[in-house]
């Protein structure tokens, strides 16, 4: 399994995922542009002492990360219009990709994607019941989130 950033742009939450990674032994995959330098110190100090245990490859845009990775399946994620996280059924060589913080994956990566996966979110309102409260998850949970119940089926599987 992999994880594939398309263009973040906020350092701590690439550190943290790259935390992630290093702890389930995946691979983090950067797609440029970023909306920060390697070198940056909130992406260092998210990661912690951890990016020694962290195999990351960069792209330098979409289409030849694409390439590299033409035989394996490409797992977006987005908030809308996704199958269910819980019914979809992960394979070992998955690539999990994750758009940036500020307006997701565009529709012509999406497209170009194998499926289309959403995390149930229940419709939370404000304490006035005015209009609904939080719009989306942040995206080092969310690949947290996604990490986990891929991890949780391809090496948990039948009660094991």
């Amino acid at each position: 399994m992999e994880v594939a950033l398309f263009e973040p742009r906020i350092p701590q939450n690439t550190g943290n995922i790259a935390r992630s990674c290093a702890a389930f032994n995946i691979t983090l995959n950067l797609i440029e542009p970023l909306g920060f330098k390697l070198e940056d110190k909130y992406l260092k100090r998210a990661g912690l002492d951890y990016w020694p245990l962290v195999t990351v490859n960069q792209y330098e845009n979409f289409e030849k990360f694409l390439v590299s990775k033409s035989t394996k399946r490409i797992i977006s994620f987005s908030k809308k219009n996704g199958l269910y996280l819980k019914d979809f059924k992960f394979k070992q060589d998955d690539i999990l990709l994750f758009g940036r913080e500020d307006s997701g994956l565009p529709d012509s990566t999406l497209i170009k994607a194998t499926f289309l996966i959403s995390i149930f979110m229940p419709n939370i309102q404000t304490r006035n019941n005015d209009q609904k409260g939080v719009r989306s998850l942040n995206l080092s949970v969310a690949c947290g989130i996604a990490i986990y119940e891929a991890h949780k089926q391809i090496n948990f599987q039948n009660g094991n």
